[in-house]
């Protein structure tokens, strides 16, 4: 990798300030100052250090986000704040895009990377990747609505869904439920209580496959995964 676009891609500057870091011999390779920003380097065997400081290369980054509502899953909008626009620069320069959306006014787990792999593993519908939705339901949910969600419920478009797992926690006018599905259509999980008669009031995404919401990040906050974490997901 060219050396400018390796200390550019990690955060310390565009092309042309990278540039004029070389010029000033702020960076080393290998412990020998050097001024070609075109030199090749190899990342992970090479040494490269600005002022001393050595740099840490990674090619991809993995972020936890408790999205809150009035956010959107996008990279940008014209109109509304985006995931995005709450990471601070360190990581925003990794260019990280969400792994699959949650609605608007929907909460929880979401997961941002710059993996296209990854990504496209977490949300092939042949993967049948779980995801787990804790829900505040208006209408009393019952034994009859858990049978139905496990065989599947036609959509107002007449699309069948796989099955889902629904799970009581409570049972009255306004429900408390967690249900599990493995597909991701277009407000999915409102739509299948819709089509028992049922209002999603309140949703908020728990699990992704095997990672699960850490419940100490407040709305809005973020964290990069663990190696155990990524390992899950890998």
């Amino acid at each position: 990798m060219r050396l400018d676009k390796l200390v550019s891609n990690m955060g310390f500057g565009s092309r042309k300030e990278v540039k004029g870091l070389l010029k000033k011999g702020a960076i080393q390779v290998n412990g020998v100052p050097v001024k070609d920003p075109a030199l090749h380097v190899h990342p992970e065997q090479d040494e490269v250090s600005i002022l001393g400081e050595r740099i840490i290369y990674r090619e991809f980054i993995y972020l936890m986000m408790h999205k809150p509502q009035g956010v959107i899953s996008a990279t940008e909008d014209n109109r509304d704040r985006t995931v995005i626009d709450l990471l601070d620069d360190e990581y925003r320069h990794f260019e990280p895009f969400p792994v699959g959306r949650l609605d608007r006014d929907t909460e929880g787990l979401l997961l941002l990377t710059n993996n296209g792999k990854l990504a496209h593993e977490l949300l092939s519908p042949k993967k049948e990747v779980p995801k787990t939705y804790y829900a505040h339901i208006e209408g009393v949910v019952g034994q009859e609505d858990i049978e139905r969600f496990a065989e599947g419920v036609t959509l107002e478009d007449g699309y069948f869904t796989k099955p889902g797992m629904l799970k009581i926690l409570k049972s009255a006018p306004i429900s408390e439920i967690e249900l599990t599905i493995t597909e991701g259509k277009f407000h999915q999980v409102k739509r299948m209580f819709e089509a028992v008669g049922k209002k999603v009031i309140y949703l908020k995404r728990m699990t992704m496959g095997e990672l699960t919401l850490d419940e100490s990040l407040a709305l809005g906050e973020y964290r990069e995964l663990t190696d155990d974490e990524l390992a899950l997901l890998l």
